[in-house]
């Protein structure tokens, strides 16, 4: 916005970002329904969606946009649940590469179609605040 903003582009932006919080919401609610919290979920769904030898702690930190002891310390904790298992890299034993459990996948595919079924009945709310916006 400009500072030639006015009041509502004001309120079109406080839609918006209530619209995204209320979904934050519902993800984190969703998250501990399934038994993980809300990083956790996040951590699961860049780690599946990694491509192929790529998903790293270092990769999960950018992912997350976090520090790579955080992401570290979450994945030590992911893999304790029984979420998560590191193996070692073939090109470098020094480093791991995760791998997602049947456990995770089975939490990760009911988290999604969830998030899917609410993105898809937000859609039109969230267009139209964009449209606002722009």
């Amino acid at each position: 916005m400009t500072s030639n903003s006015t009041d509502i582009d004001y309120a079109a932006l406080a839609e918006f970002r209530f619209a995204l919080r209320r979904f934050q919401v519902f993800s984190e609610n969703k998250a501990a329904e399934a038994g993980v919290t809300a990083q956790q979920h996040q951590a699961l769904l860049a780690i599946r969606a990694a491509a192929p030898d790529h998903a790293s702690v270092g990769y999960v930190a950018q992912r997350l946009i976090v520090k790579p002891h955080s992401a570290s310390e979450l994945v030590d904790r992911l893999e304790a649940q029984g979420l998560v298992r590191r193996e070692p890299m073939q090109s470098d034993r020094r480093r791991a590469l995760l791998r997602l459990t049947p456990q995770a996948l089975e939490i990760l595919s009911g988290l999604s179609a969830a998030h899917r079924e609410e993105i898809r009945r937000l859609q039109p709310l969230l267009v139209e605040h964009l449209t606002r916006l722009t």
